[in-house]
Parts: C-alpha cells; structure tokens; sequence
C-alpha cells in the first residue's frame, strides 16, 4: 500500500475515538440514555478491534504504525470534545459526524488500495465501509 500516511490518519482517528465515544458513552444524558450508552459502547468496542486490526495489516506490509498518543491527535482529522455532559442529540451528531468521516476515510483507502492489488487492505475496508453504512443507518433511525 503506497499510501501508508492515510492508513496511519485512520489508526490516528481511530485511537482517538475509542477515548472520545468512551466520554459520550460516560456522559450522555436523557431519556433514552441507556440505549445511547449501550450504543456508544459497542462503537468504541468496534474502533478498538479496528485500531487493532489496522495496525496489523500495516505490520504485514513491512509498514509502522504510530503508537505514541502524541502521534494520534497530531495524525487525527477526528477532534477530540471538551465537554463533559452531551445530550442524547448531540451525542448522536457527534457520532453521524464521525462515522461520516470515517466512512469516507475508509473508502478512500479501499478504492486506493484496489487501485494496486492489495486484496488484504481492500477486503478489510469493505468491511469497515459496510459497518459505518449500517451504524449511519442506526443513528438516522434513532434522529428521525
């Protein structure tokens, strides 16, 4: 994979998801606040098979992974959030946003990667691809 930089950025954003669903899950608030708690859980469950999985697939292409949290938050296109308190809305947004992100993120790795033959990193992000389509759905639902 050429593009090792954006393999890098996505490991980035999801190193910092994981910490920044970990402060919505904590700190959602509202009447349906078990079902956004759950739901945030199982999200940053998923980023960190993710961020495992990335980081491997970078180690099989002779490649290095950034491990310092430094690295993340200077590599990341996620921000991280500064509140402490998010309403069941706002949390919801929060998470379509970043989904959308990374959903797009993920695209462009596997349409660069399909481009060169690299049937590991295209099957990995289909997966990942198809994940964030069905989570988009989930959080459209729940807004509608």
């Amino acid at each position: 994979m050429k593009d090792i930089k954006k393999l890098n950025e996505y490991l980035s954003n999801l190193a910092v998801l994981n910490i920044k669903f970990h402060n919505l899950h904590w700190n959602v608030v509202g009447k349906q606040f078990v079902q956004v708690h759950e739901f945030t859980e199982s999200l940053y469950e998923d980023f960190f098979e993710k961020y495992d999985e990335v980081a491997e697939i970078l180690k099989m292409k002779d490649q290095k992974p950034l491990v310092k949290i430094k690295d993340y938050l200077d590599n990341a296109s996620v921000k991280e959030s500064d509140k402490e308190q998010f309403s069941i809305d706002e949390v919801l947004e929060i998470v379509k946003g970043d989904l959308e992100l990374m959903k797009n993120l993920a695209t462009e790795i596997r349409n660069s990667a399909d481009e060169e033959n690299d049937f590991e990193v295209v099957a990995m992000f289909e997966d990942h691809v198809s994940g964030y389509s069905k989570n988009l759905w989930f959080i459209k639902s729940m807004l509608s």
